[in-house]
């Protein structure tokens, strides 16, 4: 019994796979798990650290104007196709799933017709290689309710276990020791991701003296996408890189972060009440990401343009003196969260396979 999972370049393609190849191994431990990915790709690092075989075909971004690699691009596509098909025959591939990136849709052309098809779609804005391989997809899973794609299936977004499974009172005592912190006090966490936001350094370092002034201390994760200059205020920590996210959620009463798909998905999931503040630049994906837990009142947004020193006194210090708002959003939270997004998507995998085993 092999199943095929096919994804990666970015963490937001890889995480999720691992995630579900973790609970595939928990449900079905006789299960055999490929992974195909690509040299370039965090894959290359991160599936044989899990403990899982990778499978390595080219990489093929589609080309998006006229130029040589546009000549080449299908006769390659047609020979990474003719590969998997020849792997999945050798391996004998029971299931396919992919979760988008540069190896997903040479192995969606691949199953076409030969195996079972289950995506995963991360963000609301689906991807070219998700739309199309939902064309002829059993199962097409998304995290967002409000993602575009036919026969859609809302499973949440698959998340590390420390994650999943934290326990944030019971983690709380560890969090605080971790961070330095003071017991006593409410904890604002403010994260723009590994790399930083510009914005939201400079509006919260501005913030600072207003924030501690009014009982709040910081766990300020400023990434490394340009030096910051530590306020050295009592009570405000800067933290360069965070590994220890779920200590940072266990020690966080609230939260102001960008709202990429997996960041969002589990700070809900915990039940964390949040000041998102989208990515300006792309597709505008992380806008749409968060739409239904703003709608909720599970979490607030402003535009990074607008995040100023003067909007976060106008409104998020006020926001923060209203415990009974946060409370409220943080239930509200919980509620539009899920928790087992590997789970579910493991599931439709294996059902998948066990309807295409009885009706051979």
């Amino acid at each position: 019994m092999t199943i095929l999972l096919a994804g990666g370049g970015t963490a937001g393609h890889v995480n999720p796979l691992l995630a579900v190849a973790d609970a595939l191994r928990e449900l079905d431990a006789d299960t055999e798990i490929l992974v195909v990915g690509t040299r370039e790709g965090l894959e290359y690092r991160l599936v044989p650290e899990r403990g899982y075989e990778l499978a390595i075909i080219p990489k093929l971004p589609f080309p998006r104007r006229p130029n040589a690699q546009a000549v080449t691009f299908l006769p390659r596509l047609r020979a990474t196709v003719k590969q998997l098909r020849a792997l999945m025959g050798k391996r004998d591939v029971d299931v396919v799933a992919g979760f988008g990136g540069f190896a997903a849709a040479p192995a969606y052309l691949a199953a076409k017709g030969r195996a079972p098809l289950i995506i995963h779609e991360a963000n609301a804005k689906p991807g070219l290689a998700n739309r199309l391989g939902a064309r002829w997809a059993q199962h097409v899973a998304v995290t967002f309710p409000n993602t575009k794609l036919g026969n859609a299936e809302v499973t949440g977004m698959p998340m590390r276990r420390e994650i999943e499974r934290l326990d944030r009172e019971a983690s709380r005592a560890e969090a605080i020791a971790a961070f330095g912190l003071d017991a006593g006090k409410p904890t604002l966490l403010v994260t723009g991701g590994s790399q930083g936001a510009k914005r939201l350094n400079d509006t919260i370092r501005a913030l600072g003296p207003d924030l501690v002034a009014k009982g709040w201390q910081l766990v300020h994760v400023v990434g490394r996408l340009s030096p910051f200059d530590d306020p050295k205020i009592p009570g405000y920590h800067v933290v360069e890189y965070c590994d220890r996210m779920d200590l940072a959620f266990a020690a966080a009463d609230f939260v102001v972060s960008r709202a990429g798909a997996s960041t969002a998905s589990e700070l809900m999931a915990v039940g964390l009440p949040t000041l998102f503040i989208p990515y300006p630049v792309g597709n505008g994906e992380q806008a749409v990401n968060i739409a239904s837990f703003v709608a909720a009142d599970a979490a607030m947004v402003v535009r990074d343009g607008e995040f100023t020193p003067e909007w976060g006194r106008a409104e998020l210090l006020p926001l923060l003196e209203d415990s009974e708002r946060l409370a409220a959003m943080a239930e509200r939270a919980k509620t539009h969260g899920v928790r087992d997004g590997a789970k579910r998507v493991a599931e439709l995998i294996l059902a998948a396979r066990d309807a295409s085993r009885a009706t051979a």
